[in-house]
C-alpha cells in the first residue's frame, strides 16, 4: 500500500468524480497443474499371482519413468501418509492439453485397475502483481487515462510482457526434487465481517507484501509453488509446498497463520503429506515398503507469490 502523500497529484476525475482503480491486480499465469491422489486397492492388489503383480509393475514403470522429466514441468508420485489416499500424483504440464494427455496414460495402465481416485484438483501456476498493478494503475491516474480504455489495456499489456519475461522460470517450474511434498488448497474469507474481495487493492497489496516477508524467511528451507484455480476447481488456490524437513511446513504454515492476511481472511481445505517416490521404486511401494530417496543437495527457493 502506498502511503498517503501531500505532494503526490490528485487522482483523474470524471464529471467530478474520481476514476475508480481497478480492483483486480494483474496477474501472470503459467504451468497448468493437476494433482491425483489415489487410494489401492491392496485386498484386490494382493489376490494377484506374483508373476502378474510384476508384469503390472513393470508396465507402470515402464510408461511412467520418462513422464518424470517430462520438458513441460514433469510428473512426480509422493507415498501419502494418513488416511485419505496411498499415492499422491503430481503434473506439470504447458496447457490442460497436456494434463488430458498425462490423465489418460495413467487411466490406460493396468494398475490402474486397483487404483482408488479419491480426489484432484487443476490449477494453473499464477504470480499475483500487486505491487506493479497499484504502481500502474497510480501512474494511469496521473495522466488522466481512463480505465479501461485502449490506453490504460496497453498499458496493462507492456506492464505484465515485462514482468512474464523476468519471471519464466517461475512461470513454468519443473517440479521440484525435495523429499517432502505438502498440498493444500485454500479461499479468500467472503464473509460479513471480512470480506477480502470488499477491501481496496492497495490494502490488499499491503498485506500481501507482509504476507510474502514470511516466506522469504524460509527461502532455502522450502520451495513454493501457487496455483490458481478459480473457476477450475473447488477452491481458489492450491499451494504446493516441498522442503526436505517436513517439520519446516507447520513452522512456515504456523507462522503465517498469525498474519493479517490470513488471520483474518484465509480458509483451508485439507491437507495432503506425501515422501517421494521415485518411479524406478513403484514396485518397492506395492510390496509394501517405504520409498527410499535422497534429495539433490541444492537448495530451494520460493517458487511463487502468495495467492491474490
Amino acid at each position: 500500500m502506498i502511503a498517503p502523500n501531500t505532494t503526490e497529484k490528485p487522482p483523474a476525475h470524471t464529471h467530478g468524480a474520481p476514476v475508480p482503480v481497478p480492483a483486480v491486480p494483474l496477474t501472470l499465469d503459467g504451468s497448468a497443474v493437476l494433482h491425483q491422489m489415489f487410494r489401492i486397492r491392496w485386498e484386490q492388489w494382493r489376490a494377484l499371482s506374483p508373476e502378474d503383480r510384476q508384469a503390472i509393475t513393470d508396465e507402470a514403470t515402464t510408461t511412467l519413468a520418462p513422464l518424470e522429466s517430462h520438458p513441460e514441468g514433469g510428473t512426480a508420485l509422493f507415498s501419502e501418509l494418513g488416511h485419505k489416499g496411498d499415492i499422491i500424483v503430481v503434473h506439470f504440464r504447458k496447457s490442460f492439453e497436456g494434463l488430458n494427455e498425462v490423465e489418460l496414460v495413467f487411466a490406460q495402465l493396468r494398475l490402474s485397475d486397483f487404483l482408488e481416485p479419491t480426489t484432484s484438483y487443476v490449477s494453473v501456476v499464477e504470480l499475483g502483481l500487486y505491487a506493479s498493478s497499484v504502481q500502474l494503475y497510480e501512474e494511469l491516474q496521473e495522466k488522466g487515462v481512463e480505465p479501461g480504455s485502449e490506453e490504460w489495456q496497453q498499458a496493462e499489456r507492456e506492464k505484465m510482457e515485462e514482468q512474464r519475461q523476468a519471471m519464466e522460470p517461475r512461470l513454468w517450474p519443473k517440479v521440484p526434487p525435495h523429499k517432502y511434498l505438502c498440498f493444500y488448497p485454500m479461499d479468500k474469507k467472503r464473509g460479513e465481517t471480512h470480506n477480502w474481495y470488499s477491501e481496496s487493492i492497495g490494502d490488499r497489496g499491503r498485506m500481501m507484501h507482509d504476507h510474502g516477508l514470511i516466506g522469504r524467511r524460509y527461502a532455502g528451507k522450502v520451495r513454493q509453488v501457487i496455483s490458481g484455480s478459480i473457476g477450475f476447481d473447488d477452491w481458489e488456490w492450491g499451494v504446493d509446498l516441498f522442503a526436505n524437513d517436513p517439520l519446516v511446513f507447520k513452522k512456515l504454515i504456523y507462522e503465517m497463520r498469525f498474519d493479517e492476511a490470513s488471520a483474518l481472511y484465509a480458509l483451508f481445505g485439507k491437507f495432503y503429506i506425501g515422501l517421494r517416490l521415485p518411479v524406478v521404486q513403484l514396485g518397492q511401494l506395492l510390496s509394501g515398503k517405504a520409498p527410499e530417496y535422497d534429495p539433490p543437495s541444492e537448495a530451494g527457493r520460493p517458487g511463487g507469490r502468495p495467492p491474490a
